[in-house]
């Protein structure tokens, strides 16, 4: 804790050349105002909070030796960054994190010099960080690409295809290993700090370099069995060998809070004229606040909460979450289907998977960020008479794309894709949208693709997508709470391809998938206060489409509306051709389709994303009442303007 009557240097500190004026006896006071910002900030915004507090220290240190924005420091995923931009000019904003209109929860290359690399999806730092120091090299100029990538992370294989390539980059690529939660256990007492500086100095590095060279001019034999006794040394006392047959240089484990031990290692890193390098930290996520620390998850996602206590704020009680319902349901129907296995990539309790894990967890695989070995994985599993689920949120799923093509699809393997997060996510904004999914599974040859409009939908469609053996199929549901519902106590199985029509009328027609139905519904009400009586289907299958009943309600309607939580391109636009191919546009037809913008929208609470959509209710209504004063029978796509 700050001693009270210290004078606090935070204040002092603006950028990182304010940081680099201070003595390096003044970095432990800065450190500890740091994460106390970091933990007042966040119980004002919610957010992540854990993994943030566990790289203060690093944080700190990274700014003090390397010339940022210069040296470009790419923090992977972004999750941890909010000390940094407390730092970096972003101290003033720091408590609208995650709000409209505020800063981002994740680097944002529009927000500032210091991030020069953003988007929040894991394993991608060394890559971009790669990008930035070979770049540097080709032109002549000075900088450093410096990428912080955690334990998890290092899980996804993008990750070590950009380490197999780092050789290019020579001593411009740095590499920080964040470890909180791998089994090598953290350093303790001077020997590990006192390895660490020797073996990351400039004298080491020359004398290493030297034997290499004289091993080369030694009989075979001779040079094997010294490169094997610098292995067998270097890896019993640090554990570099994987890292080393990468083509890095490894230095650690070092303990990532002490700065002490950071300063020196990173000066002499910085300083090397071999490289890439690989600096191996050990963190503790959560680390100085005592309630992070003693919580299963380090607090890594918050609400707002009181600092002194570390409660956070309740939300009030209200319906299952979507995420909920579907593991809920899917470990219920694995109770008398032994072929049910369920497939995450790191989102166990993400997906509602967690309950299902400890009920049958012999069918539970967390294969951790591999989105692509999670699909193809699923893939084999089908193949051999399984039913998997692969539940991945929809934004991650973009990761797996080409496996769903070429390893699900084109052998139409009954693979079950639960995608979560589908539509617009509020404050995590534009990284984590699940806005494409239905454009890009739907033109799949082979495929299903389901929507809920609720959460008794939702375990119909869980328990259909059991039964759906002939191929592929996707259930998409959107993040939080369902409508409150009664969930039905025997699911039924739904008919493929097959819509409802959930409210009668003649003249509109709206056409609804998924979860908008409600404003759907709201918009009807108010048509008809207008006079306009209104049909709302829910079709429940954006692919394969109920080709019947889109085609009674477009020539039995004057005006007919789609509706959906997706990107251009998803079931508007199969509606649209579908009524083209089957000549109902010659017939005069008034088709409007409603979808999301063709834009990135940035975070926002989701029903304010959703009106800016323009997918509320009013909008619904307004889009109608246009239709209808129109005077050509145009067929136009989003004609809302």
């Amino acid at each position: 804790m700050v001693d009270a009557l210290q004078t606090p240097l935070l204040d002092t500190v603006h950028y990182p050349a304010d940081l680099r004026a201070l003595a390096p006896t003044q970095l432990r006071q800065l450190a500890d105002e740091l994460r106390q910002e970091t933990i007042a900030a966040v119980g004002v915004t919610g957010g992540h909070l854990g993994s943030g507090l566990g790289v203060v220290e690093l944080t700190v240190a990274i700014h003090y030796v390397f010339d940022t924005p210069n040296d470009r420091l790419v923090w992977d995923v972004g999750h941890q960054c909010y000390p940094h931009k407390i730092l970096t000019g972003r101290r003033d904003r720091i408590r609208t994190l995650r709000m409209g209109g505020g800063l981002s929860g994740f680097t944002k290359r529009s927000e500032s010099e210091y991030d020069p690399f953003g988007a929040a999806h894991s394993s991608t730092s060394i890559s971009a960080s790669l990008g930035f120091a070979v770049a540097n090299k080709i032109a002549g100029k000075p900088g450093k690409g410096i990428a912080v990538i955690g334990d998890g992370a290092m899980s996804a294989g993008m990750a070590y295809e950009a380490m197999n390539n780092a050789a290019q980059a020579g001593n411009r690529l740095v590499v920080i290993l964040n470890d909180n939660d791998m089994s090598i256990a953290p350093p303790v007492g001077g020997l590990s700090a006192y390895l660490s500086r020797i073996v990351s100095s400039r004298e080491f590095l020359g004398l290493r370099d030297l034997a290499r060279k004289v091993a080369k001019r030694l009989p075979k034999p001779i040079a094997t069995g010294m490169r094997k006794t610098e292995e067998f040394a270097r890896g019993m006392a640090m554990g570099g060998t994987l890292f080393e047959e990468l083509g890095f240089y490894y230095v650690g484990p070092i303990d990532g809070h002490n700065l002490d031990q950071l300063i020196p290692v990173l000066e002499n890193v910085r300083d090397a004229e071999e490289g890439p390098i690989l600096v191996h930290v050990v963190t503790k996520k959560g680390k100085g606040y005592a309630p992070a620390e003693a919580a299963a998850d380090k607090y890594h996602g918050v609400q707002k909460f009181d600092v002194i206590t570390g409660a956070q704020a309740k939300a009030p009680p209200g319906p299952p979450q979507y995420q909920n319902v579907f593991g809920a349901q899917l470990s219920k129907e694995a109770e008398s289907d032994p072929l049910i296995c369920a497939i995450t990539a790191a989102m166990p309790s993400g997906t509602g998977l967690d309950g299902f894990s400890k009920a049958h967890p012999e069918r539970f695989f967390d294969v951790g960020i591999a989105e692509q070995h999670a699909v193809t994985f699923a893939a084999g599993l089908a193949a051999q008479g399984m039913r998997p689920f692969c539940a991945i949120y929809s934004t991650f799923l973009q990761r797996a794309y080409d496996q769903v093509v070429h390893d699900v699809c084109i052998q139409n393997l009954p693979v079950r894709f639960a995608i979560d997060r589908a539509g617009l996510v509020g404050a995590d904004g534009a990284t984590h949208a699940g806005s494409f999914d239905v454009t890009y599974m739907a033109s799949l040859p082979n495929m299903v693709v389901m929507a809920p409009a609720d959460e008794a939908e939702l375990v119909h469609m869980t328990h259909t997508a059991v039964l759906h053996d002939s191929g592929p199929i996707a259930l998409r549901y959107p993040r939080g709470n369902g409508t409150g519902v009664a969930l039905p106590e025997v699911a039924e199985r739904l008919e493929i391809g097959k819509g409802r029509i959930v409210r009668q009328g003649h003249k509109v027609a709206i056409l609804s998938l998924g979860t908008r139905l409600g404003e759907a519904l709201r918009a009807a009400e108010a048509l008809e206060a207008r006079g306009l009586s209104t049909t709302v289907a829910d079709l429940r299958f954006a692919k394969p489409l109920d080709e019947d009943l889109i085609r009674k309600l477009l020539t039995t309607h004057e005006v007919a509306v789609t509706i959906e939580e997706a990107s251009v391109g998803g079931l508007g636009a199969h509606v649209l051709t579908f009524a083209s191919d089957s000549g109902l546009i010659d017939a005069g037809l008034k088709l409007r389709t409603m979808r999301l913008p063709d834009l990135f929208q940035d975070q926002d609470k989701p029903e304010v994303q959703y009106a800016q959509a323009g997918l509320d209710a009013d909008a619904i209504v307004d889009t109608v009442l246009k239709a209808l004063r129109h005077n050509s029978n145009a067929v136009v796509e989003g004609a809302r303007a």
